[in-house]
């Protein structure tokens, strides 16, 4: 009975120490203003102050609803992977709405003017590598949905990432010109049945992904819409959007086979 009352309180000291340092460690999170073309922007960095010395950063690009608490979540996540996130705010004014024309027009307003995604996103990109915990040769880029769209973009811009990551991104094909800059791998993770990109679209990015000798690939989820990542897509109630656990964990779980190689196990 003593021996098995010393190993309990053995037992109880090492998980009161292991309850201390969690409480020690934690993922700090702040909101950073910055400011691109005269439009002021509000993104939301994200890091584990637990882990020591420099990590790999990711900049995240959120879905045309803004940068609302999903992706805020995302970026948490990250940190607590060992990354320090920074999820960009691409339409300024910490503007975030559930009205689909709201996000329609937001999306519009950015995208449809030369040069201001890529711009946009940049801006963001030169915050997370401000950032004292960030190693600067391991950068990459996820996006959702519109996301995905600004992801790409940067991609195309020749920045020069890791890695970049679209989950149910808005696809298009690089010009050719926009094709021989792309530096960075990309991976596509995409819902089989999503009806906001057509085949023909896919078919393109191959072809110019293919033509550039882009490093590239792409993963395809049966019985999937658009928007299959974010547990919320089912409340806004619009057909072709829905959530799907599945896919969900699968694809978060590609992202992070993906960075392990690209990051080399960093």
């Amino acid at each position: 009975m003593k021996i098995h009352a010393r190993f309990a309180w053995v037992a109880m000291l090492a998980a009161a120490l292991l309850g201390a340092a969690s409480a020690d460690a934690k993922v700090v999170t702040r909101t950073i203003a910055y400011e691109q073309g005269g439009a002021q922007l509000k993104g939301f960095l994200a890091y584990d102050d637990a882990k020591k010395g420099k990590r790999p950063g990711v900049l995240v690009f959120h879905e045309w609803w803004g940068l609302n608490d999903y992706v805020r979540h995302r970026a948490e996540q990250l940190a607590h992977l060992g990354y320090v996130a920074f999820a960009a705010d691409m339409y300024g004014g910490d503007r975030v709405t559930r009205d689909p024309k709201q996000a329609e027009a937001w999306d519009t307003e950015v995208s449809k003017a030369p040069g201001v995604l890529a711009a946009r996103s940049k801006a963001a990109l030169d915050v997370l590598r401000k950032q004292p915990q960030l190693d600067q040769k391991h950068v990459a880029a996820i996006g959702f949905c519109f996301g995905g769209t600004t992801a790409l973009a940067l991609a195309y811009s020749g920045e020069p990432l890791q890695g970049v990551v679209t989950f149910h991104g808005g696809l298009f094909p690089p010009k050719p010109d926009e094709a021989k800059n792309i530096r960075t791998p990309i991976v596509i993770l995409h819902g089989a049945d999503d009806p906001f990109v057509k085949p023909e679209t896919i078919d393109a990015v191959k072809k110019a992904f293919d033509a550039a000798n882009v490093d590239w690939y792409m993963v395809t989820y049966a019985n999937t819409v658009h928007s299959f990542s974010n547990p919320d897509s089912d409340s806004y109630h619009i057909p072709g959007v829905a959530y799907n656990e599945k896919a969900a964990t699968r694809s978060w779980d590609e992202m992070q086979r993906f960075f392990k190689v690209e990051f080399k196990g960093k």
